[in-house]
């Protein structure tokens, strides 16, 4: 079905994600997972618009995909305890992506998989929003220790 150079090709782009993976900080892999999420979303819109016998099986895979990045990767990633409100209201909105996802892909439904595709925009812009706080943070305890 596929050629053995495009096979190469997605073999080469596995070893840039794993690399890109072990070298990134908690707060690249996040964003990371926001991009993964998004992506799929995307590939499941372009399925959905092509309306094929094989596209109903690939919209399903990348739908499945989207709500294993959100469950697995954002939503088990949070720690309700240390953060309080905003992590259960995190957890929550997480919950209903997924159910949206879901649905979306039983009504066939692309204004369901744009808006959760928007909730995922809006959360991983602000996400990128806070990375020189969490710099500024990672390299403080250093500077108080060399006091």
């Amino acid at each position: 079905m596929f050629s053995p150079g495009h096979a190469g090709a997605n073999a080469y782009a596995r070893v840039g994600v794993e690399t890109g993976v072990l070298g990134a900080s908690p707060h690249r892999l996040i964003v990371m997972l926001y991009q993964g999420a998004r992506q799929a979303i995307a590939q499941a819109r372009m399925h959905l618009q092509q309306n094929g016998p094989r596209s109903v099986a690939a919209r399903g895979e990348a739908i499945s995909k989207a709500i294993r990045i959100i469950e697995s990767g954002l939503q088990s990633s949070l720690n309700v305890e240390a953060g309080g409100e905003v992590a259960e209201r995190l957890y929550a909105l997480y919950g209903y992506m997924t159910r949206r996802l879901f649905e979306a892909n039983v009504k066939t439904s692309e204004a369901m998989l744009v808006e959760v595709d928007g909730l995922l925009a809006t959360l991983e812009e602000a996400w990128i929003g806070i990375a020189p706080e969490i710099a500024r943070m990672a390299t403080q305890p250093a500077a108080e220790s060399v006091r």
